[in-house]
C-alpha cells in the first residue's frame, strides 16, 4: 500500500491514496485525493467537511440495471484519545455509464460534520467493494480553534468550478454553488485559481467600519510576492464574512508557490493570515522561456565571465538545494552562455512577471555586502574575503537589510556574574552567601534584528562577533529558525566570566531584540 501525506494548510490537509493489494482481473488499483477543511457558524458553532476526489478509470464497475456504476465503501471517524466522538461509514457510487469504457472522468464526495474545538484523530479508511485491495487507511490530525468572539479565518479552498446556486446543497455557499479543487498540483490546463474562505469575528477586534482582503501569490522559497497577482478587496466587518476572488495564472511558469490571503486593518497591520502551498506545472510558459534568446534579456548584458560567476554564486543563499547543487557545478565550468541562461531561469522563476526588476534589487544586495563585509585574510597576502563569502554577507543576502543593528566594540557591564561568596554575618556571626558582580568585558559584536522572516516568527535576532578583534565576524548565534544556535553563546562572548545558565545585558539585549 503506497500513502502520501501532504500537509497543505494549517488546518487543511490533502493525501493522496493509492491502494494495492492482490488486485483484480484488470489490476486496477483504487486512487483518491482527500481532504478537509475547517469552518464557523455563529448559530451552531465550529464544523469540518472532507472532500474526496476519486479517478473512475481505477475503479471496477459493475453492471447496475442497463449501466455501469463504481462503488466506494468509505469509513470516517473521529476520536479524542481513547473515545471516537464521531463515525460515519456510507457507500459512494459513481456516476453511471453506458459502458466500462466511458470512464475517463474524476467525481467527488463532500461531507459536512458538526464538531467541537479540539485536537482530535482523523481516520479515513476507503476500498474499492468491486475489487479484491485491502482498504487503504490514512490518518492524521484535526484541530478546530473557532469561539464567539475570537477574530479566525477558516480554511481556504481553491475552487474547479463556481455557479450561481439554483437549489440549495452542500456545495452552496454565498448564492454560489462551489466545487471545490481538492489537489495542490495545478497543470497548463487551469488557467486561474478560484478561491473562498470565511473571516470571523473580526468586528470584535476592530471598530473600524471595513477592514480589507488582500490575496495574491508568493514564491514559496523566497517569499516574493507576485505583485501582478495581488487584489485587494474592502469588507464591512461583521460576525462572518465570505471572500471568494479568482487570481489569474495562464502565465505563471512552474514552481512552487503559496496563495496567501491577509487580512489588514485601516492602518495596513496584518490581523490575520493563511497560506496554501501548491505546485504549478506550466512546461508552456517554460518552452517560451526556453526559446528567448538570452541576449534580449537583462542577463545577455552580463558578459563578464569572472564577474558572472560571482553573481550566480552569490545566489547560493536564496537558492534551493537543487539549485546550489548546480550553481557549485556551473561556476567551474567554462562557458558563459548557459550561466547567463541559468541566471535568467533564475530569476524568471522567482519573478515571472519582472525578473529584470528582481534580480537588480538582489544586486543591490551583493554591491551592499561586498563594499561593506569584505576582509582581508589573516596572512595579509594581498587577497581579500568577499563580503559575499562571510557570515554577515550571507544572512544580508538571504534576509536583506535587518530593521535594527547594536555595533559594539567594546561593551562593558556591571552585572550579577553567577555564584557568590560567603562571609561571615554580623548576627550571631553566621555567614551567608553575597552575589558575585563585577565588570563583564564583551568581545566585540553586532545584534541584528528581523522584524519579519518569511516562514518564521516575528522579531529573530543574530548575533555576529569579532573573536580575535581582527574586523572579520563570524555568527555565533541566532533564534531563526535553520541557522545556528548556541546556549553558550553569551559565555564564549565575554570569556566565561558568566557561569552557566546565567543571562547577562547583552543576553537580555538579545531577548528584547536591541
Amino acid at each position: 500500500m503506497k500513502r502520501i501525506l501532504i500537509l497543505t494548510a494549517a488546518v487543511a490537509l490533502l493525501w493522496t491514496a493509492t491502494a494495492a493489494g492482490s488486485g483484480d482481473s484488470d489490476g486496477k488499483h483504487l486512487t483518491a485525493v482527500f481532504s478537509y477543511a475547517t469552518f464557523y457558524e455563529p448559530s451552531t458553532g465550529s464544523y469540518f467537511e472532507t472532500y474526496l476526489s476519486f479517478d473512475a478509470w481505477n475503479l471496477n464497475f459493475v453492471k447496475a440495471g442497463n449501466q455501469y456504476q463504481a462503488t466506494v465503501e468509505a469509513l470516517i471517524t473521529v476520536s479524542l484519545g481513547d473515545s471516537i466522538v464521531l463515525a460515519k461509514k456510507y457507500d459512494l457510487g459513481s456516476p453511471k455509464i453506458a459502458s466500462p469504457d466511458a470512464n475517463r472522468f474524476n467525481f467527488i464526495d463532500v461531507q459536512r460534520f458538526a464538531l467541537a474545538n479540539g485536537i482530535y484523530d482523523l481516520k479515513l479508511q476507503i476500498r474499492d467493494k468491486n475489487g479484491d485491495d485491502e482498504p487503504t487507511v490514512v490518518e492524521q490530525q484535526l484541530a478546530l480553534y473557532y469561539d464567539t468572539k475570537r477574530p479566525a479565518l477558516s480554511s481556504v479552498q481553491m475552487m474547479s468550478n463556481v455557479t450561481p446556486t439554483e437549489t440549495p446543497n452542500i456545495l452552496s455557499r454565498s448564492g454560489y454553488d462551489m466545487e471545490p479543487y481538492i489537489n495542490d498540483f495545478l497543470p497548463e490546463q487551469v488557467g486561474k485559481i478560484n478561491f473562498y474562505c470565511e473571516l470571523y469575528n473580526i468586528n470584535h477586534e476592530t471598530r473600524d467600519q471595513y477592514v480589507y482582503a488582500v490575496s495574491f501569490i508568493e514564491v514559496k522559497e523566497t517569499g516574493k510576492v507576485l505583485e501582478s497577482t495581488q487584489s485587494v478587496k474592502r469588507l464591512e466587518r461583521g460576525p462572518i464574512i465570505p471572500i471568494f476572488s479568482t487570481i489569474d495564472i495562464e502565465d505563471l511558469p512552474s514552481g512552487n508557490y503559496n496563495l496567501v490571503v491577509e487580512i489588514r486593518n485601516h492602518d495596513n497591520d496584518i490581523m490575520l493570515y493563511k497560506r496554501l502551498p501548491f505546485f504549478r506545472s506550466n512546461p508552456q510558459v517554460e518552452a517560451k522561456l526556453n526559446q528567448t534568446p538570452v541576449s534580449m534579456t537583462f542577463a545577455g548584458t552580463l558578459n563578464d565571465e569572472a564577474q558572472l560567476n560571482e553573481y550566480i554564486e552569490a545566489l547560493a543563499p536564496i537558492a534551493n538545494e537543487v539549485e546550489r547543487r548546480d550553481i557549485y557545478d556551473i561556476i567551474h565550468r567554462p562557458g558563459i552562455e548557459e550561466k547567463q541562461r541559468f541566471m535568467y531561469r533564475f530569476w524568471v522563476r522567482r519573478e515571472p512577471l519582472n525578473p529584470d526588476g528582481a534580480w537588480l534589487e538582489y544586486k543591490q544586495r551583493i554591491d551592499y555586502v561586498n563594499a561593506n563585509f569584505t576582509w582581508p585574510r589573516a596572512d595579509f597576502d594581498g587577497t581579500k574575503t568577499k563580503g559575499i563569502h562571510t557570515d554577515r554577507g550571507r544572512v544580508y543576502l538571504q534576509y536583506g537589510a535587518p530593521d535594527f543593528v547594536r555595533d559594539e566594540k567594546n561593551f562593558v557591564s556591571m552585572r550579577y556574574m553567577g555564584g557568590g561568596v560567603t562571609i561571615q554575618g554580623n548576627n550571631n556571626l553566621q555567614p551567608h552567601d553575597v552575589p558575585k558582580q563585577g565588570q563583564i568585558f564583551y568581545l566585540p559584536y553586532q545584534l541584528w534584528r528581523y522584524n519579519n522572516l518569511p516562514g518564521d516568527d516575528a522579531n529573530r535576532c543574530f548575533i555576529f562577533w569579532d573573536e580575535f578583534r581582527s574586523g572579520f565576524y563570524k555568527l555565533l548565534h541566532s533564534n531563526a529558525r535553520g541557522e545556528v544556535r548556541d546556549s553558550m553563546w553569551e559565555r564564549r562572548l565575554c570569556g566565561q566570566q558568566l557561569e552557566e545558565n546565567v543571562v547577562g545585558e547583552v543576553g537580555e539585549q538579545f531577548e528584547r531584540g536591541y
